[in-house]
């Protein structure tokens, strides 16, 4: 008996705002739509993008991953609260979620970001998987996340094959992602 090939199931992408004047409604968020912009000029293969806006603070944080984590979210980027400020504890919340951190992606982050601004080593960024979700911490402003996914997103697909996410493809022209060669 054979089988028709199915299509891979679309990645399922959160992105997550943190930011107590974004959940207000007294500053608009541009980090979440500067990340899904420069997810959609980058990933080529099927795709479903979901954003939120929450407000700082480490229990709505870890709330908020473990939700998206346990609604199958393959990969989620959350913007803001990487900072030094007393409410900036993002990366607190990743750490009370994840089963393993990748502090190499945090410290390409950083190193990428220093050769724009001195002030990125203030930055807490890192990432890390839970189940078969990968967690990705980045700044809140568009030039920034893009200067970090620059950076760190040519390691996400095959990341993402590893931890028996969904399957994600890039355009070459744009991010080279790598994958090892089989044998």
């Amino acid at each position: 008996m054979t089988h028709a090939a199915r299509a891979p199931r679309p990645a399922r992408i959160a992105i997550v705002t943190v930011s107590d004047r974004a959940a207000r409604g007294e500053y608009e968020d541009k980090g979440g739509p500067g990340a899904e912009e420069w997810l959609r000029g980058v990933i080529t293969s099927p795709m479903e993008i979901a954003r939120h806006i929450i407000p700082d603070g480490r229990a709505g944080v870890a709330e908020t991953l473990r939700a998206l984590v346990e609604g199958g979210s393959d990969l989620i980027l959350v913007t803001g609260g990487t900072g030094p400020a007393p409410r900036d504890e993002t990366p607190e919340a990743l750490a009370d979620v994840m089963e393993k951190e990748l502090p190499g992606f945090g410290e390409e982050m950083r190193r990428a970001s220093l050769a724009e601004v001195p002030t990125a080593i203030l930055s807490r960024q890192t990432a890390g998987i839970r189940d078969s979700s990968l967690m990705i911490l980045l700044p809140g402003k568009p030039a920034a996340i893009a200067t970090c996914l620059n950076a760190v997103f040519a390691a996400v697909p095959y990341c993402l094959d590893l931890i028996g996410a969904a399957r994600v493809e890039t355009d070459p022209a744009r991010i080279k992602a790598f994958r090892p060669k089989a044998g």
